[in-house]
């Protein structure tokens, strides 16, 4: 999340170093663009951006065409359970009852003919190949299928990660508008009383030094108000930047849960790139078991049937067969001992992989759980500095204007404010994000 680091924060307080003479104040069609507030178009729910980008990102469409995909492969593989049936149309025209009697060990008799038929095959058994290779064909297909969930629910906290970063950038845009507005009072205040030689020429410097340093900050503000619409307009499907009026859900803060065991079993069993690979383990198992499946027999059928309307005599009207074939395997230079052994070792490389995912898994959670908590505790914290900051600057505000204390004093106190209103507002979103990221990480989106 985009967020303006208290280097850049310390850059609006007073410097070590007078500027000599009054500055310059900057032409007026320059504050007018500095100080415009960002266009708003349609309004935006977090609801309605999940929506659009479940339904326009790319990514979220490559996820179920690859599942599709997968589907097709199990057809591919079930093709081998059923029968295989084609026609044949045969025209010859050779001299008649001369030989074949080169190029292969058989001697057939050639015979002017014309004719037609049909060959069916059936595979009867193959003790057991056909079927793991279906199976794991199935189970490679769940796991499509909870690979495209898992994209789904990553395009969706993104979405939450960008719609959060535009709530907390345009926030700190109205904050870096208000400091504008009070230091451009001071200003003004500051001149009028160093005309009546009230105030000195320096504390009017130092008030606009501060005044540019806010204007810095607007612009900083905005710039990355822009960028988070950019992000959030890429991750709905727009090929161009939407100027959004994101629009807060108003849900109440609760706290995270006390214990986070309950959540890692949760997401143990919930989330969708752990039952991915689960079904890629039976898969590779399935597999496994079909490489191994080739040193067994191989059962088939066959059957022809056909005419020969156009034929020499010596040659029947029609014809028919059936017959079965059996294969053996005896030796093939260790192929199918290779072929075992590389599945095996695939299998165990996914059981492997399945179990560092459970870990990591279970570390996500156990961090995301951290963070939520002191995100949570944060809340009080940033809270009670920004109401102490507000009074500390009433108090040198007035003790300014009493003329008891110096302009570098009310300086401090208003850089103090500003930043414990930004320190308020990241910690207000970081919290919500925080939430998001727990749900995520279990397998639960919001």
């Amino acid at each position: 999340m985009t967020r303006l680091t208290l280097p850049f924060l310390l850059l609006l307080g007073v410097t070590s170093t007078f500027a000599q003479g009054q500055p310059q104040q900057p032409p007026l069609a320059t504050l007018a663009s500095a100080q415009a507030t960002p266009p708003t178009g349609t309004a935006l729910t977090l609801a309605q951006a999940e929506a659009t980008a479940l339904r326009n990102n790319p990514q979220i469409t490559i996820g179920r065409l690859r599942a599709l995909e997968a589907q097709q492969y199990v057809r591919e593989q079930s093709s081998a359970l059923l029968p295989t049936a084609y026609l044949s149309l045969t025209g010859v025209d050779s001299e008649t009852g001369s030989r074949i009697a080169a190029g292969a060990l058989n001697n057939p008799v050639l015979f002017t003919r014309a004719a037609a038929g049909a060959t069916v095959s059936q595979l009867i058994t193959d003790f057991g190949r056909t079927t793991n290779l279906v199976s794991g064909s199935q189970f490679q297909a769940k796991a499509e299928d909870k690979n495209a969930a898992a994209t789904t629910a990553d395009i969706t906290l993104a979405v939450d990660r960008a719609f959060y970063n535009a709530l907390e950038t345009r926030e700190l845009v109205k904050v870096a508008e208000e400091t504008i507005k009070s230091r451009q009072t001071l200003v003004d205040r500051v001149g009028a009383l160093a005309k009546a030689k009230l105030r000195s020429d320096l504390d009017l410097s130092f008030a606009n030094v501060d005044l540019s340093r806010a204007k810095l900050l607007l612009l900083e503000s905005q710039n990355n108000y822009q960028a988070s619409l950019s992000a959030l307009s890429a991750l709905l499907g727009y090929q161009d930047q939407q100027s959004f009026d994101v629009v807060e859900s108003g849900e109440e803060i609760t706290p995270p849960t006390p214990d986070p065991q309950p959540l890692i079993a949760q997401a143990l069993q919930q989330r969708p790139e752990i039952a991915s690979l689960q079904f890629q383990v039976e898969a590779a198992r399935k597999n496994s078991n079909a490489e191994h499946d080739l040193w067994r027999p191989t059962v088939s059928a066959l059957g022809a049937a056909g005419i020969a309307p156009v034929r020499d005599p010596q040659i029947r009207n029609w014809y028919g067969a059936v017959g079965v074939n059996i294969n053996i395997p005896v030796f093939n230079g260790f192929l199918y001992n290779a072929r075992g052994k590389v599945a095996d070792l695939q299998t165990e490389a996914a059981r492997q992989k399945l179990m560092d995912l459970r870990n990591n898994v279970a570390r996500d959670v156990r961090i995301s759980w951290q963070d939520a908590n002191q995100a949570f505790a944060r809340l009080t914290v940033t809270q009670q500095l920004r109401e102490q900051a507000n009074l500390a600057l009433d108090l040198a505000q007035q003790r300014y204007n009493l003329g008891l204390s110096s302009i570098v004093e009310f300086s401090q106190a208003e850089l103090g404010k500003t930043e414990a209103d930004i320190t308020d507002i990241d910690a207000r979103y970081r919290y919500q994000l925080a939430q998001i990221v727990l749900a995520y990480t279990v397998g639960t989106p919001r």
